[in-house]
């Protein structure tokens, strides 16, 4: 029986212009902590963090071993770096609304999930605080709709692609793998659901929307397809509304 459907964000909910994204992201972040760390360091450090995040095990949240990571060696206050990335994506992050356009439908797919009594997870990738999963879920015009879970480097202990990902967003809202449809583009990072037992549904709309792949992201995620099966369901976001259905019958 269906009791939750997960969404991804990036090209699922929100169509993304990672290339421009990135080309004004990292100088921007960069210039928040000039002085913090040695010349030249900030940018590798920052892209091996990030990476470390897929090998998490469970055994620390996610901004714990980011952090430790990005500060490994050096003598600096890990409270203030973390408050720098803070003041940066309250000031700064709106700067890249530019980059994103909602995906068509999206609402609507979110309504029609609570009408169904479902819960109602946002399943992005947990490498970014609340507060900007909150502004990425806003631009892609879900801003008002009531979720149950949305995952952030503060509430998760594991990232895409990993199993345990979906394992703990299971414990978190209190449903079994079995009881979930997970709702994606990607199949590495998004249809790998299907291995703990959910059934999946992989989006279209991104492929009209861009034919170059996510460069930086693949670096971050992977994209290994090795045993994993084809989407149970496919086709644009706007028609997840008939998987669910058809999931719960009449």
């Amino acid at each position: 029986m269906l009791k939750a459907v997960l969404f991804d964000l990036d090209n699922t909910l929100i169509l993304f212009e990672e290339v421009k994204f990135v080309n004004g992201y990292y100088p921007r972040l960069a210039a928040r902590f000039e002085g913090v760390f040695p010349d030249g360091q900030f940018a590798e450090r920052l892209m091996k963090a990030t990476v470390e995040l897929r090998s998490n095990d469970g055994s620390r949240i996610n901004r714990e071993l980011f952090i430790t990571t990005l500060c490994d060696g050096l003598d600096v206050n890990r409270e203030e770096v973390w408050a720098r990335f803070e003041r940066f994506f309250n000031l700064d992050f709106d700067v890249f609304r530019d980059t994103v356009i909602a995906t068509p439908g999206a609402g609507n797919v979110f309504r029609h999930v609570k009408e169904r009594k479902l819960k109602l997870v946002v399943a992005t990738n947990p490498i970014w605080p609340l507060s900007v999963q909150q502004k990425r879920i806003a631009w892609a015009g879900v801003g008002d709709v009531g979720v149950d879970l949305i995952t952030h480097i503060d509430n998760m202990s594991y990232c895409k692609p990993q199993l345990g990902y979906f394992g703990q967003i299971c414990r978190l809202i209190g449903v079994q793998p079995e009881e979930c449809l997970m709702v994606g583009d990607d199949p590495a990072n998004d249809m790998v659901a299907a291995v703990t037992g959910m059934k999946t549904y992989q989006t279209t709309d991104s492929r009209s929307h861009s034919q170059r792949p996510l460069e930086v992201s693949k670096k971050v995620i992977g994209n290994n397809l090795e045993g994993i099966p084809p989407a149970d369901f496919s086709g644009t976001l706007a028609d997840v509304p008939r998987a669910v259905d058809n999931l719960l019958g009449p």
